[in-house]
């Protein structure tokens, strides 16, 4: 392997722990898209009394309502997702570590997934899950982005590699096999992860993951994107289909087009 020290360090922490949470790569990208956020649901939320752009997304649930939470979500995903230079924003954030951790020949979501989570609402939960049991490729990772700093409730979980066993155990089991069962057994062992806002959360989406209800004072407002290498296998979500080829090098655009000369 000829990686520097550093290389090293975070891909044997990667391989360790299943993720790594890093400062941005591009904190003004980062400021773009969070301005762009701000700006979007300025334009839906009809009461303008909030000084602040923090009021406006730590403070959502003072101006939504849980019923109201999906629609005004999908407004904001159709408004951003509709920016031609938003997901190459979303990469700079993270360009140096998934060259480092994935490839450097990538292909990324076609679109970016929002989640927002109001305190005490239990409508925008996402049981414990590793995106592989739906036919997702194990090649994939997973950029997980905060607007807001996410701690404890108010963040996710993950189930560590040395903490897999818990999995093995429990599907052995002859009795329920239902998501909240598992995690009742595995919630012990899950990790939370704490990242602020400026960080990024690079994951191992073939992990167990999820998260619970929100019990923090605030709403949770983060953003996630998968990212493989072009040239290792694929999973239910196809090239072309789901992801769309960013970083192509010369020599791969050559080596498609080329063909072969047959010697007689």
């Amino acid at each position: 392997m000829f990686l520097t020290d550093s290389e090293e360090e975070i891909s044997n922490e990667y391989l360790k722990n299943g993720y790594v949470i890093r400062p941005v790569d591009d904190i003004e990208a980062l400021n773009e898209i969070k301005n762009e956020f701000i700006t979007t649901i300025s334009k839906i939320i009809k009461d303008k009394t909030s000084l602040n752009p923090e009021d406006l997304l730590n403070n959502t649930h003072n101006y939504i309502s849980p019923s109201e939470l999906n629609p005004f979500r999908m407004k904001i995903i159709q408004s951003i997702n509709s920016r031609k230079d938003f997901r190459e924003l979303y990469f700079k954030t993270a360009r140096s570590y998934l060259e480092l951790l994935v490839g450097n020949e990538l292909v990324m979501q076609n679109r970016i997934n929002l989640s927002i989570q109001l305190p005490g609402d239990d409508s925008s939960l996402l049981p414990v899950h590793a995106d592989t049991w739906s036919g997702d490729s194990p090649y994939e990772a997973v950029v997980w982005i905060p607007l807001v700093d996410c701690f404890k409730t108010k963040s996710m979980y993950i189930l560590t590699p040395n903490k897999l066993k818990k999995i093995e155990q429990f599907f052995l089991k002859k009795e329920n096999k239902s998501s909240g069962a598992l995690y009742q057994e595995i919630k012990k062992d899950v990790t939370w992860l704490d990242v602020k806002f400026g960080e990024i959360l690079i994951f191992n989406q073939s992990l167990p993951h999820g998260n619970i209800i929100n019990e923090e004072p605030e709403s949770r407002w983060t953003m996630n994107c998968r990212f493989k290498s072009i040239f290792t296998p694929y999973g239910d979500k196809k090239i072309g289909e789901f992801f769309e080829p960013i970083t192509l090098r010369a020599a791969s655009k050559a080596g498609m087009k080329s063909h072969l000369l047959k010697i007689q």
